[in-house]
């Protein structure tokens, strides 16, 4: 039997959200009810409601979330109900090219519940990457929920859902930071914060934090900094920026080992790439918008040898990773819980959009 729940919903492009009524269909054999305990307010949600995603309105909003699992199809196997799980947007297939050779964590057919949820109206709704969480409940694919530890604080459990499993990965999965290296990290918001973490649980020396906002430089010391440069107060073009020049100093002359673009605009992602030591690792796991284009000289990426990489979800593996990082907080050796700045309601989610775009937070966290 369907149910009724409160969720929040962006309508139209650019138009602020709404608190409405979703229904939730019956699960199919499949599918899984959760019932949201947080989700995190994430800037892929602000994306989604200016429509620079997809067209596909109306969305339901949400998907940093963590909860516990209520109903579950009659062909579920992978949780039941009382689990406490956080949602994942990529339920590994298991049969695509990708999981066929091995690299399930670049799977090309994820799956998401095999019925959609609606408006009181029957109008259909698009969950956002699958899943949809600022909502009382929601309706996903088994595969998109991972069991962890329920000692956890959904509050912060959620968070590994998103932004933080994608910055912490970038460093520690796609960059494969290695004890001793240097690592500088550009762009201090959730992403790159976990980033600067990942590198610190990694085992790198120097750890530098690149931004233009002081708070944020500030706290990056304690997600594992050794070092910050505020970006504001240099200038130049390409190789150089006075920032390269800066990395360069802070380690040894020669640039860092792996340098991470955790913004996605071409500053950051020049400032990213010529600040490496040659034959140094580059990660860009900021999200370019869709005008955006890489402009260096053929000769500078050629000559400077290494590797570029764009980091998926930071290449992670849901059921691998999020109870790992999930016992590393509790076990207090990962700071997960510092990316909470504040919680608010389920009828805030419009006023923490503007609060994240002020800068003013790492996270906003939505607990129902």
């Amino acid at each position: 039997m369907s149910t009724t729940v409160t969720g929040i919903i962006a309508r139209t492009k650019g138009a602020p959200v709404e608190t409405t009524e979703i229904v939730i269909p019956d699960p199919g054999p499949h599918d899984v009810v959760v019932a949201i305990q947080a989700c995190g307010v994430c800037h892929t949600d602000l994306a989604y409601r200016d429509g620079d995603i997809a067209d596909e309105f109306p969305f339901l909003l949400g998907h940093e979330a963590a909860g516990v699992v209520e109903e579950v199809g009659d062909q579920v196997t992978h949780v039941q109900p009382g689990d406490f799980v956080i949602l994942n947007w990529r339920a590994v297939c298991g049969e695509c090219r990708a999981c066929r050779k091995g690299e399930p964590k670049y799977c090309f057919n994820t799956h998401n519940a095999s019925k959609k949820m609606t408006l009181t109206d029957g109008t259909e709704l698009s969950p956002a990457l699958g899943i949809g969480a600022f909502a009382e409940k929601t309706l996903v694919h088994e595969g998109q929920c991972t069991k962890v530890n329920p000692e956890e604080d959904p509050a912060a459990a959620g968070l590994l859902g998103c932004g933080i499993m994608a910055g912490l990965g970038a460093a520690v999965n796609t960059a494969d930071i290695q004890r001793g290296e240097s690592v500088a990290v550009f762009g201090l918001g959730g992403v790159g914060m976990a980033a600067i973490a990942g590198a610190k649980l990694a085992g790198a020396t120097t750890i530098i934090g690149v931004d233009i906002d002081p708070r944020k430089l500030e706290l990056a010391k304690e997600f594992g900094a050794t070092d910050t440069i505020n970006s504001s107060e240099y200038s130049g073009e390409g190789e150089n920026n006075g920032v390269v020049a800066k990395v360069r100093e802070l380690t040894g002359g020669f640039g860092a080992d792996v340098t991470i673009d955790a913004v996605g605009i071409m500053p950051t992602w020049q400032q990213a790439f010529y600040s490496r030591d040659h034959a140094g690792r580059m990660v860009m796991v900021g999200v370019p918008n869709l005008t955006s284009r890489i402009d260096v000289p053929a000769i500078d990426f050629y000559g400077r040898g290494g590797s570029l990489r764009p980091a998926w979800y930071g290449d992670c593996l849901p059921e691998r990773d999020f109870p790992t990082y999930v016992d590393l907080h509790l076990q207090g050796r990962f700071p997960l819980g510092k990316f909470v700045s504040e919680k608010v309601g389920l009828n805030d989610v419009e006023e923490a959009f503007a609060t994240m775009k002020a800068g003013d937070v790492l996270r906003s966290v939505v607990v129902l």
